[in-house]
Parts: C-alpha cells; sequence; structure tokens
C-alpha cells in the first residue's frame, strides 16, 4: 500500500513559484502551505493548485514550519521551501531513507547548479555553522531547508524556535536524542523568477539568520557533543 506523506511547504510571497512547485510534487505527496502573511496572493494560488492552505500570523520560518507540522496529519512529513530553488522530485531519495530505517532525519546537502543559486555570504555563513555542528557531533555540512521525518518524532523534540535558528536547533535536538541524521546531495537551483529569499537574497538577510543561528548555538539545547 502506498504511503501518503505530507509534504509542509512554508510560504510568503511565493506566487510566482508555487504554481510549479506544487505541480511538480510526486503522486501520494499532499502540499500543506503554510501562508506567513503573503500579499501577492500566494493562499489563492496555493488552494488552485490543489494545496492545503493553513495561516500563521506571526512571522518567522520556525513558526510557519511548526504550524505546518501541527496542521499535518501523515505518519511521515517532508519541509520544502516554495521558492522553487529545490526540485519536489528529490523528495523520495530521502523519504526511502527514513521508511527503510537508514535514517530517523533525511535532510539535504545543496548542491549548487550555477554560481547565482548560493550567494558567498549565504554559502560562507552556511559553512561555518555546519563546521561548529561537526564539531559538536552533528554530521552534516549543510543547514538545509529541505528534510524528511516522522512527524510525531519532530513534534517530541520540542523545537523551540520560531524564526530563522529553526532547522539548527532541530538538528542539534535530534542529534541529542540519539536520532540517525542522514545527508544526501540535492540539487540547489536559483529561486523562481518574481520571488526573493528572505535569507540569501541579501547580505542583511543573511546577517539576521546567522544571529538566530548564534542564539541557538549559545543556548546549549540538543545536548550533542
Amino acid at each position: 500500500m502506498r504511503t501518503t506523506i505530507d509534504v509542509v511547504l512554508p510560504c510568503l510571497d511565493e506566487a510566482a513559484a508555487l504554481p510549479a512547485v506544487l505541480s511538480g510534487l510526486p503522486s501520494g505527496y499532499r502540499a500543506v502551505v503554510v501562508d506567513n502573511g503573503s500579499t501577492d496572493g500566494s493562499p489563492e494560488v496555493a488552494a488552485a493548485y490543489g494545496a492545503r492552505v493553513v495561516h500563521e500570523p506571526r512571522r518567522g520560518y520556525g513558526a510557519a514550519v511548526h504550524t505546518g507540522l501541527l496542521a499535518a496529519d501523515a505518519e511521515l512529513v517532508c519541509v520544502l521551501d516554495a521558492d522553487g530553488s529545490f526540485d519536489p522530485a528529490e523528495l523520495p531519495g530521502l523519504v526511502a531513507a527514513v521508511l527503510d530505517g537508514r535514517a530517523d532525519l533525511a535532510v539535504g546537502r545543496r548542491r549548487a547548479v550555477s554560481a547565482d543559486a548560493w550567494p558567498w555570504h549565504a554559502r560562507t555563513g552556511n559553512a561555518l555553522v555546519a563546521a561548529l555542528l561537526r564539531r559538536r557531533g552533528v554530521p552534516v555540512y549543510d543547514i538545509s531547508p529541505i528534510r524528511v521525518a516522522r512527524r510525531a518524532a519532530l513534534l517530541r523534540l520540542g523545537v523551540a524556535d520560531r524564526a530563522f535558528g529553526y532547522p539548527l536547533e532541530l538538528l542539534l535536538r535530534a542529534a541529542g536524542a540519539g536520532w540517525r541524521i542522514h545527508e544526501f546531495d540535492v540539487a540547489y537551483a536559483p529561486r523562481a523568477a518574481g520571488t526573493r529569499s528572505k535569507v540569501s537574497g541579501s547580505v542583511r538577510g543573511t546577517l539576521r539568520a546567522t544571529l538566530d543561528f548564534a542564539g541557538v548555538l549559545r543556548s546549549g539545547v540538543g545536548g550533542a557533543r
């Protein structure tokens, strides 16, 4: 019997990217688009393409992801950016690792398909944070926004960050809980035209995310060494 999988897509002004992203989801993968205050008609576009749309008024990546996890009801949940930078066809590879027991958390390691897909300031900041994680025993080279795990287990981790620090805290808590974390190469393309990254789209956005990451690292969550 085919497993139904929910895909949580945090969304802030991604109307230009949503048609391709939602149309590209594999069969059996249900979209849960979490609108985080869009003003470009993203919720209406998502609904027109068959997605379930929920709203999270408090701004923040972590807030949107958490609301999506609460709204999902499949046993297995993916998280995927809604900006068109990832190919949804990559998801089954990560899902397979969790389903067959190789991983408790499958995450993507971004491989840029072009020089403009991942600006130097975002790539450099990401590499530095990932290096700090490896020193704490978390086996990753990327703090990636594409991941797969079992929904109930994710919620039990109790990730508290509701901003850009969410994926970092998730990795720390998962490692501290003894989860098997497996990282897989995934293609990383430029965002869809008409959308703009809240993190890598500017040096200011990258600095804001880095500050969120630093706060999580200082908190000592997870217990990973």
